[in-house]
């Protein structure tokens, strides 16, 4: 697929709201992200993508606020989240994720709308309150859940809210403590990656995509960390539960469109591969007539030499 100048703006103005946001409260970059992205790059390399842009936007916020980490509630976190995060990595590599993005979607509207009624209730009340919270067995699970869908989809956050938005009650200990947990899971993430060659696949798809949006990743970056500090205590808490109910919307649609035409954005070989087709003589390609322009690009190149040298290595039969 050929990244035209349209595309390559279309990616930078996502990945430069997604930082900015991910800049200000220190999550959500990856689940906003995502669901835009993989419209354009389909979604492993949509994900590997913004987990590269989220790792470099936490070197960054870890370096600037290195001497305000958490680092009791950091370890707490971290701990619970790195156990899961194998558990999701496998999932996502084996099973169809459709119905688990709808679930995570109906979690975080559920979550963000609590959290707003509850922050406007509570407006009159101390943020900054130093009262420990419960670690309660539900709060152990719930970092667990954000340590699989981050292991799925580099987004752990909206579980990791959960906690951490009782824990760490100052905006500043909150985004820092969460960068620095996004930039060591991230790390095992791109190593993963890395191994299983998604920066290469599709002429190196992923990597050119990561490369000519930087510059909008930088801007996004400076952005977004001029404008942590301006916000109030009052309304970082409204940006963060806005921006949870907000991104589980956008998740929602994702999955509700991915529903609607499940088989039109599914490659062939998955298609055969699922429904036991060895034989290209009993499979027929059916695509939407609105369908997005990277399909008809992955059909001229099914039907390409180098497609069907691809098709012939798999183990399938060729265009005689």
């Amino acid at each position: 697929m050929e990244l035209t100048l349209t595309l390559i703006l279309l990616l930078g103005l996502i990945v430069l709201i997604a930082q900015g946001l991910e800049g200000i409260t220190g999550f959500g970059s990856t689940v906003l992200a995502v669901p835009f992205l993989a419209m354009i790059l389909g979604l492993e390399k949509a994900v590997a993508v913004s987990a590269a842009h989220t790792w470099l936007l936490t070197i960054y916020i870890v370096f600037v606020s290195w001497d305000k980490i958490v680092w009791k509630e950091f370890r707490f976190i971290a701990l619970y989240v790195v156990i899961g995060l194998p558990v999701g990595y496998f999932l996502f590599k084996t099973l169809d994720d459709l119905y688990l993005r709808i679930l995570l979607s109906m979690f975080m509207i559920g979550v963000g709308f609590h959290g707003l009624r509850m922050t406007r209730r509570n407006r009159r009340l101390t943020i900054a309150s130093t009262a420990p919270v419960k670690k309660s067995r539900s709060m152990r699970f719930i970092l667990f859940l954000g340590g699989i869908i981050h292991g799925a989809f580099a987004s752990g956050g909206p579980f990791v809210v959960i906690y951490a938005s009782q824990a760490l009650k100052d905006k500043t200990l909150f985004r820092v403590s969460l960068c620095l947990l996004w930039l060591c899971m991230n790390t095992i993430l791109l190593i993963g990656y890395t191994v299983d060659g998604v920066w290469m696949r599709d002429t190196c798809l992923a990597c050119y995509a990561l490369l000519v949006t930087l510059p909008f990743l930088l801007v996004g970056i400076l952005v977004g960390n001029r404008l942590h500090y301006r916000v109030s205590e009052y309304v970082f808490r409204l940006i963060v539960f806005a921006l949870l109910l907000g991104t589980g919307f956008v998740v929602m649609y994702g999955a509700i469109g991915s529903l609607r035409g499940t088989q039109s954005k599914m490659s062939a070989f998955e298609y055969m591969e699922k429904h036991g087709i060895r034989s290209a003589y009993e499979c027929v390609a059916v695509t939407r007539k609105d369908g997005p322009p990277r399909t008809k690009a992955f059909v001229e190149w099914l039907i390409s030499p180098e497609g069907q040298a691809v098709v012939r290595e798999t183990g399938y039969c060729g265009i005689e």
